[in-house]
């Protein structure tokens, strides 16, 4: 189901798949197409996958072409097609930033690092 590209790079990178199973808010437009208020990269690529080949929207000449319809267009910045290895970067800009929680600690208190306590 996912493309051949994809699952490579799950596989070779652990803490990728762990950014593409965590839950996260939607925006509005994303929201609006995906149905749900929350869902991970993986499972909204995989939502998104399954609305191309349920509407049929593929180029049968390319299979590595989609051509958009209204609804596509609305989440892929209005393109009228795009390229299969397009998809999951045109998908991922509308997840928003997540900091990592050592950011926000280190962020919060300089001194959490350790760095400056040690003398």
């Amino acid at each position: 189901m996912l493309p051949q590209k994809m699952k490579k790079a799950i596989t070779d990178n652990p803490k990728q798949l762990a950014n593409l199973i965590d839950l996260v808010n939607l925006p509005s437009t994303l929201r609006d197409f995906v149905g749900q208020s929350q869902i991970s990269h993986l499972g909204c690529f995989m939502r998104v996958w399954s609305y191309i080949k349920t509407n049929n929207l593929q180029d049968p000449n390319n299979k590595n072409v989609v051509n958009c319809d209204e609804k596509l267009k609305s989440i892929l910045l209005g393109k009228q097609q795009v390229e299969l290895v397009e998809l999951p970067a045109l998908i991922k800009l509308h997840f928003p930033k997540q900091k990592k929680l050592v950011d926000l600690i280190c962020n919060a208190n300089p001194l959490s690092t350790g760095i400056e306590g040690i003398r």
